[in-house]
């Protein structure tokens, strides 16, 4: 699968903790990119009390955060790295009860300025891999990522880019 808009001037997988470095709320979560590559990407999060919901599994939040980056650098992998997410639909399977999150995106169609994507989320107890959520979503291809204070006209409201 080819990629558009990386000039070769470091790796993409450099490239990529770079732009996931830069993002304040994965910093925050403690994400790391371990795979990025064209077609593919890979976030791992370690399971902290505080991503925890009242139950003690991890919150539905995490989850959901974990599909959307996930699912955003895997297209931005075939994209370039002006991407956005337009849609992504979540489906939680089992409740993630372990010691650290792994989750694997991959392209299932790319166009021309959008990519449709997938994303299985797993739970990792005891070196043990549980499928707990799975997401499908479409990230597009931007001119110019919008920032807190402009848009682009092409962003919707409040949208920011990953």
């Amino acid at each position: 699968m080819s990629h558009k808009g990386w000039d070769g001037a470091e790796s993409m997988s450099d490239l990529g903790r770079r732009v996931l470095a830069a993002q304040p709320f994965s910093d925050l979560l403690g994400a790391e990119l371990t795979v990025f590559e064209p077609g593919r990407a890979e976030l791992r999060l370690p399971l902290r009390p505080q991503l925890r919901q009242q139950f003690g599994v991890a919150h539905g939040g995490v989850l959901s955060y974990l599909a959307d980056n996930t699912l955003t650098f895997a297209g931005g992998s075939v994209l370039g790295p002006s991407v956005l997410t337009s849609e992504y639909k979540i489906s939680y399977l089992e409740p993630a009860v372990g010691d650290v999150l792994i989750a694997r995106g991959s392209v299932l169609h790319v166009g021309r300025r959008q990519a449709v994507c997938r994303c299985h989320i797993f739970d990792v107890k005891d070196e043990r891999e549980t499928l707990c959520a799975t997401a499908m979503g479409t990230i597009r291809a931007v001119s110019e990522p919008a920032t807190a204070n402009t848009s682009d006209g092409d962003t919707p409201a409040g949208d920011t880019p990953e």
